[in-house]
This record gives C-alpha cells, structure tokens and sequence, in this order.
C-alpha cells in the first residue's frame, strides 16, 4: 500500500487497515504478495476506489471498500487475470463532495492509470463525474441504490432502483400500518426523485401523503419535524435520510415516542446504522434491502464467512459490503471472459449472472444494471431480522 508518491508493497494486515488511515487527497495503492519482478514484467491491473472515507458518507464507503478488499485478495489468490496480472487497488477519497469526486476521478484514470473507477456512493457525485468517465472512455462502477435514470455505455449499476424498493415495500406498510404517510429526507436528488415514485405508489394503494419535507445535510435538531408529524397524525413517516443523519433522526425519533404511534420505513437502512444506536432506537424501524446477513441461505453464510475470516469476527457487512464485491466481481469476471485489459472490450463483456450473498443476480447487457432479489427487514435488539422475501425483481431498463 503506499500514498500517491509510493508505491511499494505493503503488507496484508496494512491493506487491510487502508480505510482508517486515508486523509485528504490520498490514494493507496495495493498490490497483495506482489514480487518486484514480477510487477516490472506484467503490470498489474488497477482498480480506482473513489469513495467517501470524510464529508458525512464515510460509513458507506469504507464497506464499500471492505467488499472490494475481499474480491480483489480472492481474485489474486487464485492466480489473478489475464495470465498471472494481479489486481491493485488504488484508493482515493472524494470527501462527499461532488468538485472533489471530479478532481479524484481525473487523477485515478489519468495519472493512476486505473481500468474502472469503483464509486462514488452518492446520485450527486456520480452525475458530476460521468463526464468525465464519458469524456476518458474508463468505465465507472456504480454500487450504490439509487432512483435510476442513468444509462451510459460508460455506466454500470449494481443498484437496487425505485422499483426494487418503493414497490413492494410501501404497500406493504400501508397494508399493515395505516394510510397516512410523512416523507422526510435528505435534499437532494435521490430523496426527491424516491418521494415521486413513492407519490405514485401510496396514491395507488389508496394512501395519502400528509406532509413532504427535505433537509439539509448536517442538521443536528430535528425537532420541529417531529412536532409537525405527531401533529399530522401520521401512520407512519418514510424516511430518505442517509448517514449519520439517518442515526441522528432515528435517535431523537425514538426520544420522541413517535416509534409508538408512527412506524418508521427508512430506505436505505441497512447493518451499518445498528452500532451507532442502542436497541431500543433501532428497535422495529422496517426497510427494505437485497442482502442482509441473518439469510439463512448458503450463499449468504458463505459470504459473511468470508468477511469474517478477512476482517474479524465484529465486522460489519452489510448491502454496501456484498454490492460492492458484486460489482468488483462482475468486472474481474469480464476481463477473464474479453481476455484482454481493453476497456471497452470488458464492457462489452460485463453483463452476465452469478452468485453473490442473496442469490443470482444478473446483469443485464441492454442497461448494465441488475436484478436483484429483495426482502423486507425489521431491526430488533440491535439485528435486522427477516419479516419477508420478495424475492427477484426486474425493474425496467434504464435505457428505455
């Protein structure tokens, strides 16, 4: 592992450590058990990590670099690609900034040389930096849930859409809960363009929305939201509130006793936000996810296993963790099957199925998205524990 000035080997337990020690503009690069001569006579192939470690999403993205860690060791312990090319990661922080996830994208792809830039997490950083995948020909994978619209032979998704959350949870909630729905989140473009596709749904069902509200990010005090939904009397508030706000708003939504009255629906939600409250706080907030680690599904043992074993039995994984090995996997798998290291051969390639931590999933060659199987969580002491399986949804091309 080294900065952007060094580049030699690092040991495994440091690789292992990149995501704790990153700062402002680093990039890491690592090439696990690579030999110097080796490494002078067939040049490894690199993988661009631009993901938040600072700016509010660092949570996201260090599981977003734990699942890549692993696919990568597991790929170049196997011999690595293309007749014996390691795989290395090269890691830069964009900070949860939309100028900063530009500037990162250009220097991994231009100066680091890498063959796909992994990231960046949020819907407004990746719209900033698509134009520059585009206008460098480097494809960008994308493995983040998101409101869909992108389509771009640049562009892959490994991404639950709208239809893989919205449509089969809000008729659930309105079919257990009540009619009544508050929509609170973030502002920007995902929870806003989430609200619309849950509009449609909760009028289809014979819901009613009874307040709208968007927030910036960084508010600490959330309690005249929760004044105006007691007030509302609502069934239940669905929130598009990521990150440490997420766990800010739950915590002050259950001081408020609202948990009693109001069930609280959070896209999004998923393992990471269980160590940042008590029990009692996450206790009985319902989401919806693709993957969740208490399946009792042999693939999805075999894959938390793994993370184990790699990061130590207390690790969290979560969704980000297995769709971001996804995505790193459907890459590695399309260079073997292009044979080559050209990126727009592997593209052409990268559609396919395979098994990743709930299931099959394919990616589909029309939008180089994917189907994923989805089931309906609730967390409880301090767990997400399974209330149902939906199973495969294929939601419309992006392309279309």
């Amino acid at each position: 592992m080294s900065n952007e000035n060094d580049k030699n080997t690092i040991t495994r337990r440091q690789f292992l450590q990149v995501g704790a020690t990153l700062g402002a503009g680093l990039a890491v690069a690592s090439s696990i058990g690579f030999p110097t001569i080796l490494k002078a006579a067939n040049e490894p192939i690199k993988l661009g990590i631009m993901l938040p470690f600072s700016g509010g999403m660092e949570l996201f993205g260090q599981q977003g670099l734990q699942g890549v860690k692993m696919l990568v060791e597991e790929v170049n312990a196997s011999g690595g690609l293309l007749d014996g090319r390691l795989l290395e990661v090269v890691v830069a922080d964009n900070k949860s900034d939309p100028k900063v996830a530009v500037e990162r994208t250009g220097q991994l792809i231009q100066r680091d040389k890498v063959a796909a830039v992994i990231g960046p997490i949020a819907s407004a950083l990746r719209d900033a930096v698509k134009p520059t995948i585009e206008r460098l020909k480097t494809p960008l994978l994308y493995a983040t849930d998101y409101e869909g619209g992108v389509c771009s032979p640049w562009v892959a998704c490994y991404s639950p859409l709208p239809e893989h959350y919205v449509h089969p949870l809000v008729p659930y909630m309105i079919e257990n809960y009540g009619k009544k729905v508050y929509l609170f989140g973030a502002d920007y473009s995902w929870p806003q363009k989430m609200n619309t596709a849950i509009k449609e749904t909760v009028a289809k069902f014979g819901g009613e929305i009874v307040a709208e509200e968007y927030t910036p990010f960084g508010a600490k005090d959330f309690s005249a939201t929760l004044t105006k939904i007691k007030d509302t009397g609502a069934d239940m508030t669905l929130l598009t509130l990521p990150g440490a706000d997420g766990v800010t708003f739950i915590k002050q939504y259950s001081a408020a006793g609202l948990k009693e009255t109001c069930k609280l629906g959070f896209f999004g939600f998923n393992d990471n936000y269980l160590p940042g409250l008590t029990a009692a706080e996450s206790n009985e907030v319902i989401a919806i996810v693709h993957f969740a680690r208490i399946l009792d599904r042999p693939e999805t043992k075999d894959f938390v296993d793994r993370q184990l074993k790699m990061f130590g039995d207390d690790a969290t994984v979560s969704y980000y963790v297995e769709s971001h090995y996804g995505i790193a996997k459907f890459f590695a798998d399309a260079i073997k099957k292009a044979g080559t290291d050209d990126k727009a051969a592997i593209m052409a390639n990268l559609p396919a199925s395979a098994i990743i931590g709930n299931g099959e999933v394919t990616m589909r060659a029309d939008d180089r998205h994917v189907d994923l199987n989805m089931l309906i969580v609730e967390a409880k002491d301090s767990k997400l524990t399974e209330v149902k399986y939906i199973g495969k949804i294929v939601a419309p091309s992006q392309c279309s």
